[in-house]
């Protein structure tokens, strides 16, 4: 597996995490994929989708919504923006959209605000255990 990680400088007025990642590395959004920690009905998950879309909260499961800051930031480890599908503080179910596997290499964050990880959508399906399959939507 090869991957590489990039260091940027974290602008804290920034609310488009996603987006300022492709800005400050010089990259097309379409490759940088935000985490997203969705609520299942009582049961935790990961959604890993594009930062240019939207996810589709009824592509994962009936009944999905978005889990709270606090809580996702508890249960990954991670601030918000930073938020990792890797090295949780515990394995959680994820999801990575399907449009991840049109690109050789995709960015996703690599733990904190202003570090990405680049690697290539397989390795980061492998690592997480991802169910593959559509859940972005375009905004």
């Amino acid at each position: 597996m090869t991957f590489r990680v990039h260091a940027y400088e974290h602008d804290p007025t920034c609310s488009s995490f996603g987006l300022e990642v492709a800005d400050r590395l010089g990259i097309e959004p379409v490759r940088v994929f935000k985490t997203l920690v969705v609520d299942t009905g009582g049961r935790l998950g990961i959604a890993v989708v594009p930062a240019t879309a939207q996810l589709d909260l009824k592509a994962l499961a009936k009944g999905t919504s978005m889990a709270q800051g606090p809580l996702a930031e508890r249960a990954t480890g991670y601030v918000l923006g930073g938020i990792s599908p890797l090295g949780l503080r515990r394995r959680l179910p994820t999801t990575l959209d399907v449009s991840a596997l049109d690109h050789e290499t995709i960015y996703v964050s690599a733990g904190r605000r202003g570090l990405e990880l680049e690697l290539d959508p397989s390795d980061l399906a492998r690592l997480t255990g991802a169910d593959v399959r559509a859940i972005a939507k375009t905004r």
